[in-house]
Protein backbone atom coordinates (compact mmCIF):
# COMPACT_ATOMS: atom_id res chain seq x y z
CA UNK A 1 0.00 0.00 0.00
CA UNK A 2 1.85 3.47 -1.13
CA UNK A 3 -0.74 6.61 -0.67
CA UNK A 4 -0.61 9.81 1.26
CA UNK A 5 -2.77 10.61 4.28
CA UNK A 6 -5.43 9.96 2.57
CA UNK A 7 -5.73 6.44 3.88
CA UNK A 8 -6.13 7.66 6.83
CA UNK A 9 -10.35 8.83 5.55
CA UNK A 10 -11.31 4.89 5.58
CA UNK A 11 -9.43 3.25 2.45
CA UNK A 12 -9.77 -0.30 2.77
CA UNK A 13 -7.58 -2.68 1.25
CA UNK A 14 -7.58 -5.89 3.41
CA UNK A 15 -4.85 -7.60 1.70
CA UNK A 16 -2.26 -4.87 2.34
CA UNK A 17 0.24 -5.90 5.26
CA UNK A 18 2.86 -3.31 5.50
CA UNK A 19 2.62 0.49 5.66
CA UNK A 20 5.58 3.02 5.75
CA UNK A 21 5.19 6.31 7.17
CA UNK A 22 8.31 8.08 6.39
CA UNK A 23 8.94 11.46 8.59
CA UNK A 24 6.65 9.91 11.14
CA UNK A 25 8.05 12.71 13.39
CA UNK A 26 6.02 15.06 11.21
CA UNK A 27 2.81 13.36 12.01
CA UNK A 28 0.56 13.59 15.05
CA UNK A 29 -0.49 11.11 17.08
CA UNK A 30 -3.83 10.31 15.77
CA UNK A 31 -2.51 10.55 12.40
CA UNK A 32 -0.14 7.61 13.02
CA UNK A 33 -2.53 5.81 14.54
CA UNK A 34 -5.19 6.02 11.74
CA UNK A 35 -2.34 5.12 9.21
CA UNK A 36 -1.64 2.42 11.27
CA UNK A 37 -4.90 0.74 11.38
CA UNK A 38 -5.38 1.00 7.52
CA UNK A 39 -2.90 -2.34 7.77
CA UNK A 40 -3.85 -5.92 9.27
CA UNK A 41 -7.43 -5.63 8.33
CA UNK A 42 -7.52 -9.36 7.82
CA UNK A 43 -6.17 -12.46 8.84
CA UNK A 44 -2.80 -11.73 7.70
CA UNK A 45 0.22 -10.35 9.57
CA UNK A 46 0.65 -6.82 9.31
CA UNK A 47 3.65 -4.46 9.50
CA UNK A 48 3.99 -0.77 10.24
CA UNK A 49 7.29 0.55 9.81
CA UNK A 50 7.75 4.22 11.09
CA UNK A 51 11.12 6.18 9.40
CA UNK A 52 12.28 9.22 11.31
CA UNK A 53 15.87 10.54 12.20
CA UNK A 54 17.47 9.41 14.94
CA UNK A 55 15.75 9.55 17.86
CA UNK A 56 18.17 12.46 19.69
CA UNK A 57 17.65 14.44 16.85
CA UNK A 58 13.67 14.86 17.34
CA UNK A 59 11.62 17.28 19.70
CA UNK A 60 10.74 16.26 23.12
CA UNK A 61 7.09 16.06 21.95
CA UNK A 62 7.64 14.01 18.60
CA UNK A 63 9.52 11.17 20.30
CA UNK A 64 6.92 11.33 23.01
CA UNK A 65 4.09 10.62 20.21
CA UNK A 66 6.90 7.57 18.64
CA UNK A 67 7.33 5.77 22.05
CA UNK A 68 3.36 6.27 22.65
CA UNK A 69 2.88 4.88 18.88
CA UNK A 70 5.12 1.51 19.67
CA UNK A 71 3.93 1.15 23.08
CA UNK A 72 0.21 0.89 22.27
CA UNK A 73 -0.08 -0.98 19.31
CA UNK A 74 -2.61 -3.67 20.28
CA UNK A 75 -6.47 -4.14 19.21
CA UNK A 76 -8.40 -1.27 21.35
CA UNK A 77 -5.79 0.96 22.49
CA UNK A 78 -7.04 3.96 20.77
CA UNK A 79 -8.23 5.16 24.13
CA UNK A 80 -5.15 4.90 25.85
CA UNK A 81 -3.56 6.68 22.54
CA UNK A 82 -6.06 9.62 23.18
CA UNK A 83 -5.21 9.89 27.15
CA UNK A 84 -1.38 10.18 25.62
CA UNK A 85 -2.17 12.81 22.99
CA UNK A 86 -3.73 14.60 26.00
CA UNK A 87 -0.57 14.25 28.14
CA UNK A 88 1.46 15.25 25.48
CA UNK A 89 -0.43 18.51 23.91
CA UNK A 90 -2.36 19.58 27.30
CA UNK A 91 -5.93 19.49 28.07
CA UNK A 92 -5.66 23.21 29.67
CA UNK A 93 -7.13 24.80 32.79
CA UNK A 94 -10.28 22.88 32.32
CA UNK A 95 -12.72 24.06 35.31
CA UNK A 96 -11.35 27.97 34.20
CA UNK A 97 -11.50 30.62 31.26
CA UNK A 98 -7.80 29.83 30.82
CA UNK A 99 -6.75 27.72 28.07
CA UNK A 100 -3.52 26.52 29.75
CA UNK A 101 -2.16 25.43 32.57
CA UNK A 102 0.40 23.37 34.96
CA UNK A 103 -0.97 19.73 33.21
CA UNK A 104 2.11 19.81 30.71
CA UNK A 105 4.57 19.68 33.40
CA UNK A 106 2.42 16.71 35.93
CA UNK A 107 0.70 14.75 33.27
CA UNK A 108 -2.68 14.01 32.77
CA UNK A 109 -3.42 11.06 34.95
CA UNK A 110 -1.77 12.55 37.80
CA UNK A 111 -4.03 15.98 37.21
CA UNK A 112 -6.72 14.34 36.73
CA UNK A 113 -6.31 12.36 40.07
CA UNK A 114 -5.83 15.40 41.86
CA UNK A 115 -9.09 17.23 40.59
CA UNK A 116 -10.85 13.77 40.97
CA UNK A 117 -9.54 14.28 44.90
CA UNK A 118 -10.58 18.35 45.04
CA UNK A 119 -13.82 17.18 44.19
CA UNK A 120 -14.17 14.40 46.59
CA UNK A 121 -12.79 17.36 49.30
CA UNK A 122 -15.77 20.05 48.76
CA UNK A 123 -17.96 17.05 49.00
CA UNK A 124 -17.40 15.59 52.21
CA UNK A 125 -16.31 19.06 53.05
CA UNK A 126 -17.73 22.45 51.93
CA UNK A 127 -20.70 20.92 50.46
CA UNK A 128 -20.92 18.37 52.61
CA UNK A 129 -24.44 18.68 53.77
CA UNK A 130 -25.72 18.75 49.68
CA UNK A 131 -23.95 15.22 49.04
CA UNK A 132 -25.31 13.99 52.44
CA UNK A 133 -27.25 11.47 50.61
CA UNK A 134 -24.51 10.63 47.84
CA UNK A 135 -22.31 7.12 48.33
CA UNK A 136 -18.93 6.68 47.63
CA UNK A 137 -17.85 3.58 45.43
CA UNK A 138 -18.37 0.87 47.51
CA UNK A 139 -18.98 2.83 50.51
CA UNK A 140 -15.47 3.52 50.50
CA UNK A 141 -13.80 5.63 53.62
CA UNK A 142 -10.50 5.84 51.53
CA UNK A 143 -9.68 6.77 47.64
CA UNK A 144 -7.35 4.64 47.91
CA UNK A 145 -5.66 1.79 50.01
CA UNK A 146 -1.69 0.92 49.28
CA UNK A 147 -0.62 -2.91 49.40
CA UNK A 148 2.86 -3.18 50.29
CA UNK A 149 3.82 -7.24 50.04
CA UNK A 150 6.91 -9.57 49.41
CA UNK A 151 4.51 -11.84 47.80
CA UNK A 152 4.33 -12.97 44.36
CA UNK A 153 2.31 -10.79 42.68
CA UNK A 154 2.28 -9.69 38.55
CA UNK A 155 1.59 -10.92 35.46
CA UNK A 156 4.64 -12.86 34.59
CA UNK A 157 6.64 -12.07 31.32
CA UNK A 158 6.24 -16.06 30.41
CA UNK A 159 2.07 -14.49 30.17
CA UNK A 160 2.51 -11.68 28.70
CA UNK A 161 6.09 -11.23 26.78
CA UNK A 162 5.85 -7.51 26.18
CA UNK A 163 7.30 -5.41 28.86
CA UNK A 164 5.41 -2.07 27.35
CA UNK A 165 1.75 -4.10 27.25
CA UNK A 166 2.54 -5.56 30.84
CA UNK A 167 2.67 -2.08 31.98
CA UNK A 168 -0.38 -0.92 30.18
CA UNK A 169 -2.45 -3.67 31.65
CA UNK A 170 -1.32 -2.82 35.68
CA UNK A 171 -2.61 0.38 34.18
CA UNK A 172 -5.75 -0.75 33.33
CA UNK A 173 -5.85 -3.23 36.41
CA UNK A 174 -5.64 -0.52 38.72
CA UNK A 175 -8.40 1.39 36.97
CA UNK A 176 -10.90 -1.45 37.62
CA UNK A 177 -13.69 -0.19 39.82
CA UNK A 178 -15.56 -3.38 40.55
CA UNK A 179 -16.03 -7.25 40.73
CA UNK A 180 -17.92 -6.55 37.12
CA UNK A 181 -15.01 -4.57 35.68
CA UNK A 182 -12.51 -7.58 37.08
CA UNK A 183 -14.64 -10.00 35.32
CA UNK A 184 -14.13 -7.99 32.06
CA UNK A 185 -10.32 -7.87 32.38
CA UNK A 186 -10.47 -11.78 33.55
CA UNK A 187 -11.78 -12.39 30.31
CA UNK A 188 -10.04 -10.35 28.59
CA UNK A 189 -7.00 -11.64 29.32
CA UNK A 190 -7.70 -15.08 28.94
CA UNK A 191 -9.08 -14.16 25.38
CA UNK A 192 -5.82 -12.63 24.08
CA UNK A 193 -2.85 -14.98 25.96
CA UNK A 194 -5.01 -17.83 27.12
CA UNK A 195 -5.53 -19.48 30.84
CA UNK A 196 -4.71 -16.99 33.83
CA UNK A 197 -1.08 -18.15 36.08
CA UNK A 198 -1.66 -18.59 39.67
CA UNK A 199 0.34 -14.80 39.83
CA UNK A 200 -2.41 -13.22 37.84
CA UNK A 201 -5.24 -15.07 40.58
CA UNK A 202 -3.11 -12.91 43.09
CA UNK A 203 -2.79 -10.48 41.36
CA UNK A 204 -6.52 -10.53 41.37
CA UNK A 205 -6.99 -11.18 45.12
CA UNK A 206 -4.82 -8.13 45.94
CA UNK A 207 -6.50 -5.78 44.14
CA UNK A 208 -10.51 -7.16 46.00
CA UNK A 209 -8.43 -6.92 49.41
CA UNK A 210 -7.61 -2.94 48.63
CA UNK A 211 -11.17 -2.66 47.83
CA UNK A 212 -12.13 -3.98 51.34
CA UNK A 213 -9.37 -2.33 52.66
CA UNK A 214 -11.06 1.40 51.54
CA UNK A 215 -14.48 0.35 52.90
CA UNK A 216 -12.58 -0.42 56.32
CA UNK A 217 -11.05 2.74 56.41
CA UNK A 218 -6.95 1.84 55.45
CA UNK A 219 -4.86 3.88 53.78
CA UNK A 220 -2.01 1.26 53.77
CA UNK A 221 -1.63 -2.27 53.94
CA UNK A 222 1.26 -4.39 54.52
CA UNK A 223 1.10 -8.30 54.14
CA UNK A 224 4.64 -9.60 55.44
CA UNK A 225 6.05 -12.65 57.17
CA UNK A 226 2.78 -13.92 58.12
CA UNK A 227 0.85 -11.26 59.48
CA UNK A 228 -0.99 -8.15 57.78
CA UNK A 229 -0.66 -4.78 59.48
CA UNK A 230 -3.18 -1.88 58.43
CA UNK A 231 -2.72 1.75 58.85
CA UNK A 232 -6.22 3.56 59.44
CA UNK A 233 -6.75 6.75 58.05
CA UNK A 234 -4.50 9.89 59.61
CA UNK A 235 -7.13 12.42 60.72
CA UNK A 236 -8.67 10.78 64.01
CA UNK A 237 -11.10 13.36 63.99
CA UNK A 238 -12.58 11.98 60.35
CA UNK A 239 -16.30 10.50 60.46
CA UNK A 240 -14.97 7.21 59.76
CA UNK A 241 -13.82 6.36 63.67
CA UNK A 242 -17.64 6.64 64.75
CA UNK A 243 -19.36 4.83 61.99
CA UNK A 244 -20.08 1.28 61.62
CA UNK A 245 -17.21 -0.12 59.86
CA UNK A 246 -14.85 1.36 62.99
CA UNK A 247 -17.30 -0.48 65.12
CA UNK A 248 -16.95 -3.92 63.52
CA UNK A 249 -13.05 -3.45 63.85
CA UNK A 250 -13.28 -3.23 67.57
CA UNK A 251 -15.42 -6.51 67.44
CA UNK A 252 -12.94 -8.12 66.01
CA UNK A 253 -10.53 -6.99 68.34
CA UNK A 254 -13.16 -8.03 71.41
CA UNK A 255 -13.81 -11.21 69.90
CA UNK A 256 -10.29 -12.17 68.80
CA UNK A 257 -7.51 -10.37 71.02
CA UNK A 258 -4.54 -13.23 70.18
CA UNK A 259 -5.37 -12.40 66.80
CA UNK A 260 -6.29 -8.73 66.15
CA UNK A 261 -4.09 -6.05 68.15
CA UNK A 262 -4.69 -2.12 67.51
CA UNK A 263 -1.87 -0.11 68.40
CA UNK A 264 -0.83 3.76 67.58
CA UNK A 265 2.54 4.89 65.95
CA UNK A 266 3.78 8.00 64.50
CA UNK A 267 0.26 9.34 64.88
CA UNK A 268 -1.70 7.22 63.43
CA UNK A 269 -3.85 3.93 64.52
CA UNK A 270 -2.82 0.77 63.24
CA UNK A 271 -4.13 -3.46 63.52
CA UNK A 272 -1.79 -5.88 63.34
CA UNK A 273 -3.58 -9.00 62.30
CA UNK A 274 -1.85 -12.50 62.82
CA UNK A 275 -1.54 -15.86 61.05
CA UNK A 276 -1.98 -14.16 57.20
CA UNK A 277 0.05 -15.91 54.48
CA UNK A 278 -1.08 -14.80 51.31
CA UNK A 279 -3.73 -12.39 49.77
CA UNK A 280 -6.66 -14.90 50.09
CA UNK A 281 -6.14 -15.00 53.96
CA UNK A 282 -5.58 -10.92 54.42
CA UNK A 283 -9.04 -10.53 52.18
CA UNK A 284 -10.74 -13.36 54.33
CA UNK A 285 -9.45 -11.46 58.15
CA UNK A 286 -10.70 -7.96 56.60
CA UNK A 287 -13.92 -9.11 54.69
CA UNK A 288 -15.08 -11.00 58.17
CA UNK A 289 -14.70 -8.20 60.19
CA UNK A 290 -16.99 -5.57 56.61
CA UNK A 291 -18.91 -8.61 56.72
CA UNK A 292 -18.68 -8.97 52.98
CA UNK A 293 -19.02 -12.42 51.74
CA UNK A 294 -15.75 -13.85 50.05
CA UNK A 295 -15.98 -16.00 47.24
Amino acid sequence: LVATTIVENGLDIPNANTIIINEAQNFGLSDLHQLRGRVGRSNRKAFCYLLCPSMHLLAPDARRRLQAIEQFSDLGSGIHIAMKDLDIRGAGDMLGAEQSGFINDIGMETYHRILEEAVQELKEEKFKELFKDEKGPKDSWTRDCVLETDLELLIPSSYVSETGERLALYRELDEVPDEEGLERFRSKLVDRFGALPPQVLDLFEAIRLRWVGQRMGFEKLVVRDGKMIGTFIADQQHPFFQSEAFTWVLEALKDQPRRYRMYEKAGTLRLSVQDVKNVQQARKALAGMARVAVG
